[in-house]
């Protein structure tokens, strides 16, 4: 399960889009993980069904992504029949009900992959820098790991995404003993237990501040990479958060998870967000946020971006007194009086720079200009 060194590993894949299918399969495409996959491995691919909930709302992982990872691996030539779909949703609800609710269980059918509820498997013990975990042995035992989380908030960890989704691969029981004995310790440990060989972040509408969805924020982004920890900590940036805000990351990392540490040049964008409305504004606090935002033909990635920014002002109690907000191409070329959000909003009186531009340069903006 330890992640195959070569010229990627320490960088990003960015990509933006409507279509999760095709998205993914460029990604994967780009990334080369078919080839990868060492020959006669059994390949595990690990999504997000935390909640028997369509994807729609914020909380799992779009069947489509995971449909995109298995066409790549077949069409590359890898058997269907060593390709298992396997989760363990939380305590309380029904892995096999997730899967019918967001029609993965349509997979085997379809394509002749085979899904798993971990929670019924046998656990094996992994030791860690913190003690012994107990993990599923179907993922224990798997030869090649494609964990696919969702980019989100989370009620007790601020964020939950590439390290944190693994916790779906252990016994309920430690699933409770985490949350009793520490769950940040416990998560950090288990990125040294189960490091998936690579990860692809639903990044198209997770949730803004809770795991189990109903708050979907439109992004429209999908992330590729080797590092888990790199990847979360890119992942917090995105949401205007700190990487060490997330308590298990500087753990993780501190473990030998991944590396916290992430600049610029580590992220490869394939392409540019594309030039479409951003589609929803569903969710009571999203839509409270995007009121606060003059939005004409806003692209989804500056949309969620400036999204973030609010709610971390709102968090901190800095949302009074701002001036107006201006954010989308239906601005360009237009000179207004008031602060414009990423560069089709660069006539406005004074504009944050960026395409799209990150929420912590968006905060630090409008913490500037506050009275």
């Amino acid at each position: 399960m330890t992640t195959q060194r070569g010229v990627l590993d320490a960088r990003i894949l960015l990509i933006h889009g409507s279509d999760p299918l095709a998205m993914a399969k460029r990604l994967m495409a780009e990334a080369g993980i078919a080839g990868r996959v060492p020959p006669g491995a059994s390949v595990l691919l690990k999504p997000n069904l935390v909640v028997a909930k369509p994807a729609s709302e914020g909380a799992t992982t779009h069947t489509e992504v995971v449909a995109g990872v298995i066409e790549s691996l077949v069409e590359a030539g890898i058997p269907a029949g060593s390709i298992t779909v396997g989760e363990g949703s939380w305590v309380g609800d029904d892995t096999g009900r997730a899967f019918a609710v967001t029609g993965m269980d349509a997979f085997p059918g379809r394509y002749g992959v085979r899904l798993f509820d971990l929670k019924k498997d046998k656990s094996v013990a992994v030791d860690t820098p913190v003690g012994i975990i107990k993990v599923c042995r179907t993922v224990a035992e798997a030869g090649y790991i494609i964990n696919l989380p969702v980019m989100k908030g989370h009620c007790q960890t601020r964020m939950t995404c590439a390290v944190k989704n693994m916790k779906g691969c252990i016994p309920d029981a430690e699933k409770r003993r985490f949350h009793r004995e520490g769950l940040h310790k416990w998560v950090a440990a288990l990125g040294v237990a189960v490091r998936p060989d690579v990860t692809l972040v639903d990044g198209m509408c997770g949730d803004l501040d809770f795991e189990e969805g109903g708050n979907p924020v439109t992004a429209n982004r999908m992330l590729l990479g080797f590092d888990p920890v790199r990847l979360d900590a890119h992942v917090c940036r995105l949401m205007g958060l700190s990487p060490c805000a997330v308590d298990y990351l500087p753990l993780a990392a501190a473990y030998g998870a991944g590396d916290i540490d992430i600049g610029d040049d580590d992220i490869i964008r394939l392409n540019d967000p594309e030039p479409e409305a951003a589609a929803s504004r569903s969710g009571r606090t999203v839509r409270r946020l995007a009121k606060l935002l003059r939005d004409d033909q806003a692209c989804s990635a500056c949309y969620a971006n400036a999204i973030h920014a609010l709610k971390r002002l709102d968090d901190d109690g800095e949302l009074d007194s701002l001036p107006d907000l201006y954010i989308g191409q239906g601005w360009q070329g237009v000179t207004v009086d008031g602060v414009g959000i990423g560069r089709c909003c660069g006539e406005a009186r004074r504009f944050v720079p960026g395409c799209p531009p990150d929420p912590e340069s968006i905060v630090a903006a409008l913490r500037a200009i506050r009275p």
